[in-house]
């Protein structure tokens, strides 16, 4: 991989590598990168990915080579604190919210000492804490060089260690961001590299759409009223009805909010092909739809004259004007457009316009840009595609004529791991099927001592497994072995993956973790901590979520099968993923259970299972708990150390 690597940045052309686990994919880009001396961007899936590639991989492929390089580390703004927004916080803040007032304090003291300003260093700080949005800054509410804090900006400074950096490490959000409107900063650096590197770059597409589409919130809309009330005393007293001018932009946000229904606890997507979205009366939608473009214009208009008083109010009105233009373009999106449009519910409200992926924009706004010609383009991940063109990830995105590569991962599979399917499992379409899931998977866990890692395919299926086994970890009798139940939004992803290991350690209580989504994906845990990997179901994509649904009736109208084309590879993909969670070094062992009986009887199954990496195969109960038996009575040499 490192010489295909390197080849590619002679020829100045775009590679596409699929690294199986235990390639060192990491290092195989990054040594060419270095010993090539050109300028690099690197951008990974996740800020947690991006801190350990500048934190630990990248210093130690510089001290092997013993190339000195200057690297920085960039994140979106919002990850930095804001010094003009800490010193606001205090106005905003009601003082019976004592709590946001007790995480102010903190970070004001940490303010006075970090030089990054980045706020993945306070201590205990949750990156979904209330108190971010307030000492941080977006592009909507950033005031630029107009900023009393400009000299002193944590944002800006992280920007020229960029432009000065041989090796500059992004994540993908920022990157697209920066595609949409060009204000992160990365703009300036892509001219000016030799090299991009995208790794977990299986992700691109579906982070492409975020942001290249268009999106209103609830949110979004709030937080402008907040605002234009805050400012608007602030610096232009009596010069406006300022509370009217907020309270009608609340109101009419809220109303769109009813007119989807007042039930608050109803959740998840709604298509909206027509006038409406399904379910919703069009002529209450139209009108809350113009009450709302109502509220945003007198808004502007009211901000009309009076943004001179000061930038946050000039801030403000820039704002207002930008709602109102994505709101027009959610509206009435362009009729021949490859665009999937539908409203999501939540905590608040979304309206959402995006394109189906990402190959047009990807091409226009990114290979094609200035300077990129020269530019060597890299896409690396364990899982880009169920053939040799990897073309589940080079069509979406545009690369169709990119070279591509395959490296097998280094693993013995078929001595470290078994696959089973079991045969008296219920069909995925049985309702006993995920009661039947979790009474197996408690049962293998038990037998092990927890080191069991159970994915499911909707977070309705994690809430049913986890109270059965909460229920049964209570009433098993004291003295006995009792498993420690770890549930999916007990607490952020990086800390119950520490309790997991901490509850996998030689003497411990062992533990089952629970979970869905993002965990199918980034849960590295080497050694004896995790060697049972339950799946429920073959991960197709849900038919009835907006974007599959638009992306199926593209398909369809070109001729061809959805099926085929769309769902079997995205679940090979996610499959490969899922499994990937298991041997994660060459000295680990485990067994993968895939607790869904069309793999073996469906002839698609043969396509699944030949994504999978070559692991041997358990054909019967008995087996299966033969091979449970086999791992109790074998240590691992290489016990994974507690983080």
């Amino acid at each position: 991989m490192a010489l295909a690597v390197a080849q590619a940045i002679d020829r100045r052309e775009a590679l596409v590598v699929e690294a199986g686990t235990g390639v060192g994919k990491t290092y195989a880009y990054l040594a060419p990168a270095l010993l090539s001396g050109g300028r690099t961007l690197i951008s990974t899936a996740t800020k947690a990915l991006q801190d350990q590639l500048f934190g630990r991989d990248l210093p130690a492929v510089c001290r092997a080579l013993g190339l000195p390089a200057r690297t920085a580390l960039l994140k979106g703004r919002s990850s930095y604190l804001c010094l003009h927004r800490m010193e606001q916080a205090r106005y905003l803040l009601e003082p019976h919210e004592r709590y946001l007032h007790q995480w102010l304090d903190r970070i004001e003291a940490w303010s006075r000492q970090t030089q990054s300003g980045d706020m993945a260093e306070v201590p205990g700080l949750d990156e979904r804490a209330a108190i971010l949005p307030l000492v941080t800054s977006t592009r909507e509410n950033c005031l630029g060089s107009q900023c009393p804090q400009f000299r002193a900006c944590h944002v800006n400074q992280a920007r020229r260690e960029a432009m000065a950096a041989d090796i500059v490490v992004v994540n993908h959000h920022l990157f697209f961001a920066d595609v949409a409107v060009r204000e992160s900063g990365v703009a300036e650096l892509l001219p000016a590299v030799e090299l991009v590197v995208f790794d977990e770059a299986h992700q691109l597409n579906e982070i492409g759409v975020q942001f290249l589409g268009v999106q209103v919130s609830s949110g979004h809309l709030l937080d402008l009223a907040r605002d234009t009330l805050a400012h608007g005393l602030q610096a232009a007293r009596g010069l406006r009805d300022w509370s009217a001018l907020a309270a009608g932009l609340e109101r009419a946000a809220q109303d769109l909010r009813l007119a989807i229904g007042a039930d608050r606890r109803s959740t998840g997507k709604r298509r909206w092909h027509n006038a409406a979205p399904e379910g919703v009366d069009a002529a209450e939608w139209a009108a809350a739809l113009d009450a709302l473009a109502d509220a945003l214009d007198h808004l502007c208009d009211g901000l009309h004259g009076v943004e001179e008083h000061s930038p946050d109010l000039a801030r403000v009105a820039q704002r207002a004007h930008e709602l109102a233009q994505r709101l027009q373009a959610i509206r009435e999106p362009e009729a021949d457009a490859r665009v999937a449009r539908w409203v999501e519910l939540g905590a608040g409200l979304r309206l959402v316009l995006t394109p189906l992926d990402i190959a047009e924009a990807f091409q226009t706004k990114v290979l094609a840009r200035d300077g990129a010609p020269s530019t060597t383009w890299v896409f690396t991940s364990a899982t880009l595609g169920h053939d040799d063109a990897l073309s589940w990830f080079t069509e979406p995105v545009g690369l169709k004529d990119a070279r591509t590569l395959r490296v097998a991962s280094p693993f013995d599979y078929a001595a470290q791991a078994a696959l089973y399917v079991p045969p008296h499992m219920p069909a995925p379409s049985d309702p006993g099927h995920t009661d039947a899931v979790a009474h197996a998977a408690w049962g293998w866990a038990g037998r092990i001592g927890g080191r069991t890692l159970v994915l499911t395919t909707t977070l309705r299926a994690v809430k049913r497994i986890a109270d059965a086994m909460t229920g049964w970890a209570e009433a098993q009798v004291p003295g006995t072995l009792v498993l420690e139940v770890l549930v999916q939004g007990q607490a952020p992803k990086r800390e119950l993956l520490r309790q997991f290991e901490r509850a996998g350690l030689p003497g411990a209580r062992g533990a089952v973790l629970v979970a869905s989504a993002s965990f199918w994906e980034g849960v590295d845990l080497p050694g004896d901590v995790l060697q049972l990997v339950v799946i429920d179901k073959l991960p197709f994509p849900p038919p009835d979520d907006p974007l599959v649904e638009a992306r199926t009736r593209q398909i369809e109208h070109e001729g061809g099968s959805a099926f085929t084309r769309y769902f079997l590879p995205e679940a090979a993909v996610a499959l490969k993923q899922g499994a990937g969670r298991l041997i994660r070094s060459e000295h680990d062992r485990g067994v993968l259970v895939v607790c869904d009986v069309r793999l073996r009887r469906m002839g698609y199954g043969r396509k699944l299972l030949a994504g999978l990496p070559a692991m041997r195969s358990v054909e019967s109960d008995a087996a299966m708990w033969g091979e449970l038996d086999a791992l109790v009575t074998t240590t691992s040499t290489t016990a994974h150390p507690p983080v």
